[in-house]
């Protein structure tokens, strides 16, 4: 998920996939819009998907439930309980645990992202009987975020002998551009999360999570608060998202700056990426993963690269640059190694995040690119086809691997 440079209603989606009214909806209010994310659910491709996977039941449960609820603390109660399961049922489905629930692949990370929108869909357009505010409407949306990326599930085992990595992915994005998208950092975090991979050091145990691609949750700290509790107790972490084509990127530097190219609600933002105390934050921060051993090693069939470039404002300058060995003393940031969307920017934030709370010297981390997942020659219009679950397994399995790598080297 580089930069550009390198890479309607509730009622109509029930008729058109069997999805229900939104639950205690009446005529005698309105209810608020779907987003332009969650209204996309009305194309053919995402309905397909769903079918095809079995989550199309998990909106209409979410409804259900919430038809019932008398109260605020049901409606959470319900909402908690839905994104929980909505997460685990995408990674037992991933890592071969109870019924396929239709004829995808069972790797495939969108069934995930297109229930979760439908699940959201529900909660911005109920209206309750009772008094529903729009924070506490805001607070349920939510919880169903957090709950069902894994935000709210990572754990480790007690004692001694086993590392502890963690991993985040993204949802798909550039959408339309071509709806059927996937992205194979989110399907990685599926397959590999509360796995055990061996390394020569002994087992490590990966958690995982999923991010957004919208701008708006990285302002309000949705990084921080997912990655904060647990950074200080892990010996790795890696924020992965889908890079370029053909090719993995281990990325030297990140940049603080949003190049404004429009996220999944077509938002751009052109601007220094917001955080807190910003009269302390750096232009630029770095890598501590094990690169040199990443780009070494034997991991799979796609390249991987050592990416050291940088665009930036050199000091006393007024245009942008590209340096290829990294930026120079006193630069301003204009795109990191990862460019300047959203990649970059959870890259640059949970290292950021690593080094205020005084870890840079300790524990390894940065971002990894994985190649761009591509659809079998002329397939422009079918879900999936032999070699787009193909690339998406060898792409997921050569993730496996650098892990391997990276905690065998740190």
């Amino acid at each position: 998920m580089t930069s550009i440079r390198v890479r309607l209603g509730v009622l109509g989606l029930a008729l058109m996939t069997g999805l229900t009214a939104p639950a205690g909806a009446s005529a005698a209010g309105t209810a608020p819009s779907p987003t332009v994310e969650e209204q996309r659910l009305d194309r053919a491709a995402p309905r397909e998907i769903l079918r095809r996977s079995g989550f199309d039941t998990a909106a209409p449960r979410l409804a259900r439930a919430l038809g019932t609820a008398g109260s605020y603390a049901q409606a959470r109660q319900a909402v908690t309980r839905a994104g929980t399961e909505l997460w685990r049922r995408a990674v037992d489905r991933a890592q071969g645990r109870g019924p396929a629930g239709g004829d995808l692949s069972r790797d495939d990370d969108r069934p995930l992202y297109w229930a979760r929108l439908g699940m959201t869909r529900e909660v911005r357009t109920w209206q309750p009987d009772f008094a529903l505010s729009e924070s506490r409407r805001a607070a349920l949306l939510d919880e169903l975020e957090r709950t069902s990326r894994g935000q709210t599930s990572v754990r480790y085992p007690q004692g001694k002998g086993l590392k502890r990595i963690l991993l985040t992915g993204f949802d798909p994005f550039t959408l339309d551009r071509d709806v059927r998208i996937s992205n194979p950092s989110g399907a990685a975090a599926l397959a590999l999360d509360g796995t055990v991979v061996e390394t020569a050091d002994g087992p490590a145990r990966v958690e995982t999570a999923v991010f957004p691609v919208r701008w708006r949750d990285f302002t309000e700290g949705t990084v921080e608060r997912a990655l904060r509790p647990h950074l200080p107790k892990v010996d790795l972490f890696t924020t992965v998202s889908q890079g370029r084509v053909g090719r993995f990127d281990v990325e030297r530097t990140n940049g603080a700056w949003r190049g404004g190219f429009g996220d999944n609600e077509n938002v751009g933002r052109t601007e220094t990426v917001p955080v807190s105390d910003p009269a302390s934050q750096p232009q630029w921060t770095t890598t501590t993963l094990p690169h040199a051993a990443i780009v070494a090693a034997e991991t799979g069939r796609f390249p991987v690269y050592d990416n050291t470039s940088v665009t930036e404002i050199p000091a006393g300058g007024t245009d942008p640059v590209v340096r290829p060995d990294g930026p120079t003393p006193g630069s301003t940031a204009r795109a990191g190694g990862g460019g300047d969307y959203l990649s970059n920017e959870i890259a640059y934030r949970a290292t950021l995040l690593r080094d205020r709370l005084g870890l840079h010297d300790r524990l390894p981390g940065g971002h990894v690119h994985t190649p761009v997942l591509q659809f079998g020659a002329g397939n422009t219009t079918e879900v999936t086809d032999p070699d787009f679950v193909r690339n998406r397994l060898d792409i997921i399995a050569q993730v496996r691997r650098i892990l391997t790598v990276a905690a065998e080297n740190s």
